[in-house]
């Protein structure tokens, strides 16, 4: 996959934030200093991404100024995350089970296709059958591929992310004893080049080998939520990369960089906190992976987590907060 300048520029953290319209880093005439400043880029940098919340719109989630089924607000969204060189938004999604949802996500990838976009699904796993997750799991991935990403879903396939050709669907996992080796067989069985790469957020355990890579995602660490919110998740991606690069070089990598977290306006709030420390959070996880991936072993994807999940308090969209 082709990396843009502007996509580039994304590993500069300045850049991001100057960009950004609450940022506290711009200076005047950002492009020209940033083409001025910034060397010549090997084509190693990660493709960005960003997590992506389709729900807002529905009584059971909080008023962001916009709903999820707008394609005027949907068209916005876009054309500012590629301003910034997000390349795709990976979109929480429940397959059948939650048509507002899924809805919102077909009219999103429309869009992405008349716009040079990408949009791939972060499939939550099902939990709403007990003791037929995996049967649920395969008919709601089976309804994607018929609906989105295989040949009869029509011209808007072609904005669906693919990494080597192939479509990558993300999984957001949810511990509920689906046979994901099962799993794999059955998404073995669509026909190529639509035969997905299986991308989970929980790396290792007895299913690792029916997955193709994992993702990173918000963590403080094993030290677990402070209360003044001071553990960032550092130690966590040191630890995300090191065992992705010594235990699981052939699987995909998708690191992450995240802005904070606060998940106190979320009706299922925890009170868990991560500081963003006067935008230095963001700083911080956006470069990290450049410790431990190089021109001869790059890092193929960063995901921002996320663009515009307000209730956990991680949304960049609006910007970040200053100090």
């Amino acid at each position: 996959m082709k990396i843009s300048f502007w996509l580039r520029l994304l590993v500069f953290p300045c850049a991001i934030l100057a960009l950004l319209p609450l940022a506290s880093c711009a200076r005047p005439n950002l492009k020209q200093a940033l083409r001025a400043s910034t060397p010549a880029a090997p084509n190693s940098w990660p493709v960005m991404l960003a997590a992506y919340q389709p729900w807002f719109g529905v009584k059971n989630h909080m008023n962001v100024g916009y709903a999820s089924n707008d394609p005027v607000a949907l068209q916005k969204q876009i054309t500012q995350a590629k301003s910034l060189g997000i390349a795709a938004f990976v979109v929480n999604w429940y397959g059948p089970r939650k048509p507002f949802e899924d809805g919102n996500y077909a009219l999103l990838q429309n869009l992405a296709a008349k716009n040079n976009f990408k949009v791939a699904l972060q499939y939550d796993e099902a939990v709403d059958s007990p003791g037929s997750t995996t049967d649920a799991v395969v008919v709601d991935l089976r309804y994607a591929y018929d609906r989105y990403i295989g040949p009869q879903a029509g011209p808007s396939r072609e904005a669906y992310l693919r990494y080597d050709g192939r479509p990558m669907i993300f999984i957001f996992p949810k511990h509920a004893g689906t046979d994901w080796n099962q799993v794999r067989q059955a998404v073995d069985s669509w026909p190529e080049p639509d035969r997905p790469l299986l991308i989970t957020q929980a790396y290792g355990g007895r299913d690792a080998s029916a997955f193709d890579g994992f993702y990173a995602w918000v963590s403080p660490g094993n030290q677990g939520w402070a209360p003044d919110g001071s553990h960032w998740g550092g130690s966590y991606l040191e630890n995300f990369y090191q065992t992705m690069i010594s235990k699981y070089p052939d699987k995909i990598a998708v690191g992450a960089a995240w802005p904070g977290f606060d998940d106190s306006h979320a009706p299922w709030s925890q009170n868990r906190h991560i500081s963003p420390r006067c935008g230095k959070t963001f700083d911080d996880t956006l470069r990290m992976f450049r410790a431990f991936y190089n021109d001869s072993h790059p890092l193929p994807f960063l995901m921002i987590d996320t663009w515009n999940d307000y209730e956990e308090g991680t949304a960049i969209e609006k910007g970040l907060p200053r100090c």
